[in-house]
C-alpha cells in the first residue's frame, strides 16, 4: 500500500491510501489521522486498511492536496553519510568501514510542493536524492539477519545541505538541520510492495529538468538491513523511527564549476517504485 499524509478541508491532519490517481481518505474511514499511530497498532491495523478500503470508492483527488511529511514526529531521525563508493571518491574520504551517522530534526524538512528555503547565510545550498526506512516494530540489538522484519516502509528524502556551514567543523549537524532546507515524501510505501530491502530501485534527482543524480539503491556501501542493525546497538528503535540511508554521486559540491540550489529553481527526486518528490526553491525573507 502507499500511505499519503495530507490536511484536509478542514485544515487537521489526515491519512489517506493511494488508489489510481486518487487518495482514500482512511481518517474518515475511523482510522489514525497519521501514520505514525497507525504503525504503533501493528499487522492488524493494516489489515483492517486493507478491507476498508477494498470496499470504497471515496477517492479524493490528488490536485491541490496539502501534503504533510510520511511521519508526523519521529523520534529520532538517523541521517547516514557517504553511503555511496562513487560519492565517496567525489567528496574526497576514504570509504567507510562503519556507517557516517548523524541526526537530521524535524523542524529541517518540508513536505513535498512544499519550498525549500535556501537560507540568507549562505549560498552553497545543494541537493542530495536518499531512500528512507522507517521503523515499524521495535528492537534493540537487532540482527542483521532480521532487520528488514523492523521495517514497515519506505520514503523518499532530499537531504538539503548549507555546505559551507557543515563543512565548517567536524561536525556535520548545523549545515543539514537549517530550518526547512529538506524535504520528505510525498508517499510511503509499505515493505511488502518493493524488493527486500529495497534494493536494486532506480534513483534520481534532477534540477530544473536535469538529471543530476543517477544510481541504484543496490549501490548501497551499507545496506538497510545493516544500518537498522547498527543503530539499533546503540539505542532503541521504536515505530516511527527513521533512517535516512545516504546519497548518490553527482552532487553540487562535487561538481565544476559548483551546481547550488538557487531560488526559482526546481528540485525533484524520484525512487522507482515509490515516487517523485518535487519542491520549488526559495530564498529566505
Amino acid at each position: 500500500m502507499k500511505f499519503i499524509a495530507f490536511l484536509n478541508d478542514n485544515g487537521k491532519p489526515a491519512l489517506g491510501v493511494r488508489q489510481g490517481h486518487g487518495v482514500v481518505d482512511i481518517t474518515a474511514l475511523g482510522f489514525p489521522s497519521t501514520l505514525d499511530e497507525l504503525l504503533r497498532h501493528g499487522e492488524p491495523a493494516m489489515q483492517a486498511v486493507r478491507a476498508a478500503i477494498a470496499t470504497t470508492r471515496a477517492v479524493l483527488p490528488l490536485e491541490n492536496m496539502r501534503y504533510l511529511p510520511p511521519i508526523a514526529n519521529p523520534g529520532k531521525a538517523f541521517a547516514i553519510g557517504l553511503n555511496y563508493r562513487e560519492h565517496a571518491a567525489e567528496s574526497k574520504f576514504e570509504e567507510p568501514k562503519f556507517p557516517v551517522v548523524f541526526q537530521r530534526y524535524a523542524s529541517s524538512w518540508v513536505a513535498h510542493e512544499v519550498p525549500l528555503v535556501r537560507p540568507k547565510v549562505s549560498d552553497q545550498f545543494d541537493y542530495e536524492a536518499e531512500l528512507v526506512a522507517v521503523i515499524g516494530k521495535p528492537g534493540r540489538y537487532i540482527p542483521k539477519e532480521t532487520a528488514l522484519e523492523h521495517v514497515a516502509g519506505y520514503s523518499i528524502f532530499n537531504d538539503g545541505s548549507v555546505r559551507d556551514y557543515q563543512m565548517r567543523s567536524a561536525q556535520w549537524m548545523l549545515g543539514k538541520n537549517f530550518d526547512a532546507s529538506g524535504s520528505f515524501g510525498p508517499e510511503f510505501v509499505t515493505a511488502d510492495d518493493l524488493p527486500r530491502g529495497a534494493s536494486g530501485l532506480k534513483l534520481k534527482c534532477r534540477l530544473n529538468g536535469e538529471t543530476v543524480q543517477n544510481a541504484n539503491t543496490k549501490d548501497m556501501i551499507f545496506d538497510v538491513a545493516t544500518l537498522v542493525s547498527v543503530c539499533s546497538e546503540a539505542m532503541v528503535l521504536n515505530v516511527g523511527d527513521i533512517i535516512i540511508t545516504g546519497t548518490p554521486s553527482g552532487v553540487g559540491l562535487a561538481r565544476k564549476p559548483q551546481l547550488w540550489m538557487k531560488p526559482g529553481d526546481i528540485c525533484e527526486v524520484e525512487i522507482e517504485g515509490i515516487g517523485l518528490l518535487r519542491n520549488a526553491i526559495v530564498a529566505e525573507q
